[in-house]
């Protein structure tokens, strides 16, 4: 193994994205239901963007400053009093390689504790709730005479619920875009905030080095379970089409090259497949949900004939500093690797759409991995 020459140091920029499964009401029996009784969004990014063109992924985008504005604490009111506008208690901060890497510009800022800023839990659910918005039209939000004067937190156990769009709404999308601000005046307007209570903890990815320049995301993702699909409105811009999948179905679309998923959305993709309903899926995000998540790094290992996401818990995973801005490189074939180690957890990528993921080691945290997916390489 090699690695290549190192270039300077790397900028992650921090989003959030949110995944929204919803449960699924039979409207016929033209309509069969999906094999594990919910079905998850999916976005087809428009083929002009510079990240992931064309790529299936789930609502998501950078956080603004707007985001963590201390505005919204009048919104919130009287629902922002500790701990974590009732969201509990925080999880303990999962420290993994490589830490919190700094992403370099005001819209990553790490949490400094200001009270003129939203704490990062905070400030990256409304991120992901007003991306929803912005990219698809889904509004998750909660009215704000919704509490009871004795209640201390919205009910966790209940299923979420989407919004209508509100009228103009492609008005209130158009200025949301310029001003990410206009998102506060929105739920001002509604007399609404955004459903932060429905959103769980789910996951952490980091782009993995691939090229020099390549842009790179510390995202954090979150699972929202709602009672049933809302209707979707696609932006015609960021996002050309959106469709509601189970992941079993997404996995076959993306084999038969009717979606591309890329890694770590087939990843998530192919973990879903281990729930059999929503209702289940649910009760383990509340289960959970003191546990925190995981943020990886993936390191790129390029062999001769793919390139291998190694995860963290892999035997060729190497918690070094010098792979933020690296790649593995070997002259050997994929098979070759996997039989000189027998803990695994990677995403082996032979082609676009043909990948394998192979999982050996223990999950944490109460989380669920995927299973091993072996991909068919006859269709490369």
């Amino acid at each position: 193994m090699r690695g290549s020459l190192r270039p300077g140091p790397s900028g992650w920029r921090r989003a959030a994205s949110v995944v929204l499964a919803a449960g699924w009401t039979h409207p016929g029996p033209a309509v069969p239901p999906p094999p594990e009784g919910f079905r998850l969004l999916l976005l087809q990014r428009s083929g002009g963007q510079g990240f992931m063109p064309g790529a299936h992924v789930f609502p998501g985008g950078v956080l603004d400053t707007a985001d963590r504005s201390a505005e919204w604490l009048s919104l919130f009111a009287p629902h922002h009093r500790p701990p974590r506008f009732s969201l509990g208690p925080a999880p303990p901060a999962r420290n993994a390689f490589p830490g919190r890497p700094d992403a370099g510009d005001s819209q990553g800022r790490p949490d400094t504790g200001d009270p003129r800023v939203l704490p990062d839990d905070i400030a990256f659910r409304i991120c992901a709730i007003r991306e929803a918005f912005e990219e698809a039209g889904v509004l998750l939000l909660r009215p704000r005479g919704f509490w009871g004067p004795r209640d201390s937190a919205p009910a966790a156990a209940e299923l979420g619920r989407a919004l209508e769009p509100p009228p103009g709404l492609a008005d209130w999308r158009a200025r949301i875009r310029r001003d990410a601000r206009h998102f506060l005046r929105l739920c001002a307007h509604l007399d609404c905030t955004p459903d932060i209570w429905a959103l769980s903890d789910w996951s952490g990815w980091l782009t993995p080095f691939t090229r020099p320049g390549g842009r790179r995301f510390d995202t954090t993702f979150f699972l929202c379970c709602l009672r049933e699909p809302p209707p979707f409105y696609p932006d015609l811009a960021e996002v050309v089409d959106c469709q509601w999948s189970s992941p079993s179905e997404a996995t076959q679309s993306f084999i038969s090259k009717k979606m591309w998923l890329p890694p770590p959305q087939f990843y998530e993709v192919r973990r879903l497949e281990n729930f059999a309903s929503i209702s289940d899926l649910h009760k383990f995000c509340l289960d959970r949900a003191s546990e925190g998540v995981e943020r990886w790094l993936p390191i790129s290992f390029v062999t001769a004939d793919a390139m291998i996401q190694l995860l963290p818990g892999d035997e060729l995973y190497l918690e070094d500093s010098d792979f933020l801005e690296n790649l593995l490189s070997t002259e050997k074939k994929t098979e070759e690797i996997l039989k000189e180690v027998k803990t695994f957890h990677r995403i082996v990528i032979y082609s676009r759409h043909v990948y394998s993921i192979y999982v050996t080691v223990q999950s944490k945290y109460k989380h669920i991995y995927p299973k091993n997916y072996v991909a068919n390489k006859n269709h490369l």
